[in-house]
């Protein structure tokens, strides 16, 4: 990052962003950021990490949740698909997840609720098969 000081809300977000997406998601994205989108990324990481994430109101998990709702009912695919593989570390189940996406049926409507649960279908499946050598050496 280019600038000297950081804020706290920056510092708390990274911490929150490395906990939920984990360090080699936030490693790829600070090594691919530029001088372009570095405000970008200094913006996410303070509001969306530093302060929505880093609440107290709301467990990770309840977050985790509500996250995947929305970016599903918004057709963010990629983002839908992030958040499916942070559950892993937030502690929202498949159970969860289905649940959330149920009432995306209902309050955003079956198409993106049908299209979101492809993505976390695919997703779950290829964190299970990632997961099985390391539970296999165990």
């Amino acid at each position: 990052m280019a600038e000297a000081t950081t804020s706290n809300r920056f510092e708390q977000g990274m911490v929150t962003r490395r906990k939920v997406l984990g360090d080699a998601h936030v490693d790829r994205a600070q090594a691919a950021s530029t001088a372009f989108d570095e405000p970008f990324q200094r913006l996410i990481t303070e509001s969306a990490w530093g302060n929505v994430w880093s609440g107290e109101q709301w467990t990770k998990r309840e977050r985790s949740m509500v996250t995947i709702a929305l970016l599903a009912a918004l057709g963010q695919d990629e983002e839908v698909a992030m958040h499916v593989r942070a559950t892993a570390n937030t502690g929202a189940s498949e159970e969860d997840i289905r649940e959330a996406l149920m009432h995306v049926a209902i309050y955003a409507g079956v198409p993106a609720a049908n299209h979101a649960f492809k993505i976390a279908k695919s997703t779950l499946a290829e964190m299970r098969a990632t997961a099985l050598p390391q539970e296999e050496k165990k």
